[in-house]
C-alpha cells in the first residue's frame, strides 16, 4: 500500500464547503495522513524536522489548496521555502525524496474554461503550476497532472458528493498502486484519467 500524505493549506478552510467535502469523504482511508499545516503552524513557525519524517514515511504526496491569485496560499509557499532543503531534497545529497509522487489537488472559483489561452485568466492551470512541477522536478518527485474542483461558486450539493467521490476514488486508486504513471502524466488533470477509466467524456 502506497501511504498518502496530505499536506493542506488553507487560511480559512472553515468557509469552504468544497475542501469540507473533498476531505470528509477521504477521512477514513487507512493509507492517508491528513496534515493541517495553518492548524499547526499559525504563526508560521514550521518545524521543519517534524516535516521531513512525515515526508519520508509517506509515498504520494498532495499539495492541497485553493487557487489564490493564481497560486497557493503564502504558507505552503513557505512549507516548500523551509522544509525542502539543500542538501536533503535536492542538491548534493538531497534524494530523501527521489521517486516520491506529488500533484496538487486544488479548488477554484474559475471554471476550466476560464483557464485556457482565450479565457479570462488567459493561461491554463497547468502553465499557473510550472513553479509546482519544477520544484517536484528540482527534488527527483514524479510530478503528475493535478486534481481540480472548478467553478466552485456554481456547485450543488450533488456537484460537491460528485467531486469528493471521485477524490475518494482517485487516492484509492494511488494508495492501492492502481494506476501506471506514463499513462497518468498524458493527461491534464487526473480528473481526465479518472473520466477516461470510466468512459466518461472528456471536457
Amino acid at each position: 500500500m502506497n501511504r498518502i500524505l496530505i499536506l493542506f493549506a488553507h487560511p480559512r478552510f472553515e468557509k469552504s464547503r468544497v475542501n469540507r467535502a473533498l476531505l470528509a469523504a477521504i477521512r477514513d482511508n487507512p493509507a492517508v495522513t491528513f496534515n493541517d499545516l495553518y492548524e499547526l503552524y499559525p504563526d508560521f513557525n514550521i518545524d521543519v524536522e517534524r516535516e521531513k519524517a512525515l515526508l519520508t514515511a509517506h509515498r504520494v504526496l498532495v499539495w492541497q489548496h485553493p487557487f489564490y491569485m493564481y497560486s497557493a496560499p503564502a504558507l505552503l509557499k513557505q512549507w516548500i521555502d523551509l522544509v525542502l532543503e539543500h542538501g536533503w531534497a535536492h542538491g548534493r545529497g538531497g534524494d530523501a525524496l527521489k521517486g516520491k509522487l506529488v500533484f496538487n489537488a486544488l479548488t477554484s472559483g474559475g471554471t476550466r474554461k476560464e483557464y485556457a489561452a482565450g479565457g479570462y485568466n488567459r493561461f491554463t492551470i497547468g502553465e499557473f503550476l510550472l513553479p509546482f512541477n519544477q520544484t517536484a522536478a528540482r527534488c527527483g518527485m514524479i510530478y503528475l497532472p493535478p486534481f481540480t474542483v472548478q467553478g466552485t461558486y456554481l456547485l450543488t450539493a450533488a456537484d460537491l458528493e460528485y467531486h469528493a467521490l471521485r477524490y475518494c476514488t482517485l487516492l484509492d486508486r494511488l494508495s492501492q498502486g492502481d494506476f501506471d504513471v506514463e499513462s497518468l502524466q498524458t493527461f491534464s488533470f487526473l480528473n481526465d484519467w479518472l473520466d477516461s477509466e470510466t468512459g466518461v467524456p472528456q471536457s
